[in-house]
């Protein structure tokens, strides 16, 4: 499961949000994202398709048909490999961020 950088932070912190609020709107969710309504809605498509997420209709307080998004066993599981890649990426990042720091600042000290 290859993924690009943007889509695996995408699906981790939509994997996250919803597990810490599972009634949480897409416009919630995109707020939260910082992306628009349909990015989440693309993003939420492709997780239920992968079968990480599922989605049940409830009613909200307002009378407005709203989702549950669920983590299924298999997105439970799947957000511990997510999480592993994000965290590599984000160290790998870190580090390359540290060493171009280090050169910028051996240069200023010239």
């Amino acid at each position: 499961m290859s993924q690009n950088s943007d889509t695996l932070e995408l699906d981790y912190r939509v994997l996250q949000l919803i597990e810490e609020r599972p009634d949480i709107s897409q416009r919630e969710l995109a707020s939260q994202l910082g992306v628009s309504v349909g990015k989440t809605n693309y993003v939420l498509s492709a997780l239920i398709e992968r079968g990480l997420v599922k989605a049940e209709n409830f009613k909200r307080s307002n009378n407005k048909a709203g989702y549950l998004y669920l983590l299924t066993l298999k997105g439970i599981s799947d957000k511990g490999l997510i999480t592993a890649r994000f965290l590599k990426r984000k160290v790998e990042e870190y580090e390359r961020l540290k060493a171009e720091i280090a050169d910028i600042q051996s240069r200023i000290e010239e």
